[in-house]
């Protein structure tokens, strides 16, 4: 996969690791503002951003691809892509939020080009709650003993229903139900007030309750 990419892992590795050495002490706020200075972000202030988010980058990524084996050249197409965009991003509080939708849209690229090939999103199926919350947990990164091929072809129908959801409904039900971020934080993230980040997140399990209940009734 990294093979198509103009700008190499190993020269982003590169780049970041030079520079001052005074980048470990400044807040991320600060590291943030150091990445949108200049032609390039600053090399020691990308360099530390890496060593701090790296962890949150391989959790959002195993979340939603547990089973997946490269997840590490997804991880370093994230930087790549955080590298080259990072100028766009308006508020640096936010990067944490910033860089987790980065995660997931990349995610979702390259679920979409694998298409049917890619193993299924290890995620329990959807449970109906008296509160009317849809619960999902991550599977193990073993399928058990007792999973069948149906129960296989129901991750692949869950896993290409979230991918067909538009993005806004895909990019709220991901930080929800996966990510397990509050309503409010997914409001702060995506801009929107917190009555449409409800709202998306209500219409998006509909949606999904409405595509697998079709697949389940032809079974």
């Amino acid at each position: 996969m990294n093979s198509s990419l103009p700008v190499s892992w190993s020269t982003v590795e590169a780049k970041a690791a030079q520079g001052p050495v005074q980048a470990e002490k400044l807040p991320n706020y600060d590291l943030v503002l150091q990445c949108q200075t200049g032609h390039r972000p600053e090399r020691a202030a990308f360099a530390e951003l890496m060593r701090r988010y790296q962890s949150h980058v391989d959790k959002v990524l195993y979340h939603l691809a547990p089973d997946w084996q490269d997840r590490s050249d997804l991880a370093q197409e994230v930087w790549i892509r955080v590298y080259r965009n990072i100028k766009r991003l308006n508020e640096p509080a936010k990067f944490r939020g910033w860089l987790s939708r980065i995660a997931t849209n990349l995610f979702y690229d390259e679920l979409r080009k694998r298409k049917r090939n890619a193993q299924p999103l290890s995620l329990d199926a959807p449970l109906s709650l008296d509160d009317g919350e849809m619960d999902w947990e991550i599977a193990s990164d073993t399928p058990g003993p007792d999973e069948d091929l149906t129960t296989r072809e129901f991750y692949d129908q869950l896993r290409d229903a979230i991918a067909d959801l538009p993005e806004v409904f895909r990019t709220t039900i991901v930080l929800r139900e996966i990510q397990g971020m509050a309503y409010e934080e997914i409001a702060e993230l995506t801009g929107v007030s917190l009555g449409t980040v409800k709202s998306r997140i209500a219409r998006a399990r509909l949606r999904l309750q409405s595509q697998l209940q079709t697949y389940l009734d032809g079974n």
